[in-house]
């Protein structure tokens, strides 16, 4: 069965950083694209970062220079690390994938969550003092 698994959320205070993982089983991220998605209460789910099989990325321009994508096919392993959150950083987090042959680079690229087929159950982030 594929799924990915999220960890890595929780309370922060503004100005600080976390680090959300993303496992993956039952598949090799190998030749899939990845992406972060979130989404914020009453508010529709938006991309954050997504990252190509050969690691070309785009990012969202709220997180512009804050957020980074990653990622480790060794251990099958997608990272996003966040800093100098912000309070509008709120928001529950999603992992999703989508293989090359499904959906090519130009259109994952939008970040478009409807682009991406493989979710995971989502993590919290909540940045607030």
């Amino acid at each position: 069965q594929s799924q990915f698994v999220e960890s890595g959320g929780g309370l922060v205070q503004p100005g600080g950083s976390l680090r959300l993982s993303c496992v993956a089983s039952g598949f090799s991220l190998d030749y899939y694209h990845i992406g972060w998605f979130r989404q914020a209460p009453g508010k529709e789910r938006e991309g954050v970062s997504c990252l190509s099989s050969g690691d070309s990325s785009v990012s969202a321009d709220s997180v512009k220079g804050r957020f980074t994508i990653s990622r480790d096919n060794v251990v099958n392993t997608v990272y996003l690390q966040m800093n100098s959150l912000k309070p509008e950083d709120t928001a529950v987090y999603y992992c999703a994938a989508v293989h090359v042959t499904r959906t090519s680079w130009p259109m994952a690229s939008s970040c478009a969550p409807n682009k991406y087929d493989y979710w995971g159950q989502g993590t919290q982030v909540i940045v607030s003092s």
